[in-house]
């Protein structure tokens, strides 16, 4: 039994890996309530559970207003720097030019969240194309949902993205959710080289990681977990009990996404 698993079944803090969960919100949520949704609450249950970092948009940024959700969101990092990097929310009927002229230079900001199903807009329109360009130039990644099915952010919509701007950092949040959808975001990720297949969500597994690893290796296959909208500890223990070696669950628990957001430092900044 490995190190972390062991802390896990001894119910301690693992720190044999840094965990960087590439994939959490913070706040309420208007559509049901979240329990102890707050960054204070979501850093208590990290330190339990020996999650080093994680990347945050506001539940109010991605769902009612993306200027003052993302304004909670540089606070949240202000106050926790160690704990926590912003997601970006982008929608495209909110300013999206204004929102990356005033925090794309931020360096609170390590991604740039995007999320169609709720904006009722497609991935590949148009109003999202200052996202693209800013991705494009500076290597920022970008966290897109993915659903298949969805008439905004399926497959066929994330890979025409990642076909356009091939020098773009993808990364598909819940890799489809679906099994028919991680069947499909595993053959979208071996055609473009710049998707990355984000696992968090309700219906994969240890092994579906596992195979997502396999089929198209660990610096494409990031930890997410969607906390405190689903609770990190399944997503965890998802990554931690898949079987990986512990080289590879040690890049896709932290060590990839720790790589992706040090792109200011790749331009300088």
């Amino acid at each position: 039994m490995s190190v972390i698993e062991t802390a896990v079944w001894n119910r301690r803090p693992q720190t044999a890996v840094r965990i960087v969960d590439a994939h959490a919100h913070a706040g309420p949520y208007s559509l049901f309530f979240i329990p102890e949704a707050g960054p204070d609450a979501m850093t208590r249950v990290m330190d339990r559970c020996g999650v080093a970092h994680a990347v945050v948009s506001s539940h109010l940024a991605i769902q009612l207003d993306a200027a003052e959700g993302n304004a909670q969101t540089a606070e949240i990092v202000r106050r926790a720097p160690g704990r926590f990097t912003g997601h970006l929310t982008v929608n495209p009927w909110q300013d999206p030019v204004g929102e990356l002229a005033r925090w794309g230079d931020d360096p609170r900001f390590g991604g740039i969240k995007l999320h169609p199903d709720l904006h009722d807009y497609p991935l590949t329109g148009r109003r999202y194309a200052p996202v693209w360009e800013f991705a494009d130039r500076t290597g920022c990644p970008v966290l897109t949902h993915s659903y298949d099915g969805s008439p905004y952010n399926s497959l066929p919509h994330v890979e025409e993205i990642a076909v356009r701007h091939p020098a773009a950092t993808i990364l598909a949040g819940h890799a489809g959710a679906t099994p028919l959808g991680f069947d499909l975001a595993i053959e979208a990720a071996q055609r473009r080289p710049g998707l990355v297949l984000e696992v968090c969500g309700s219906f994969n597994s240890g092994a579906d990681i596992a195979r997502m690893v396999r089929e198209v290796g660990t610096d494409r296959v990031v930890y997410g977990s969607d906390f405190p909208f689903i609770d990190l500890r399944m997503s965890l223990g998802r990554v931690i009990f898949s079987g990986l070696s512990e080289e590879d669950r040690a890049a896709v628990l932290g060590g990839t996404m720790t790589h992706l957001l040090q792109w200011r430092s790749r331009l300088g900044r």
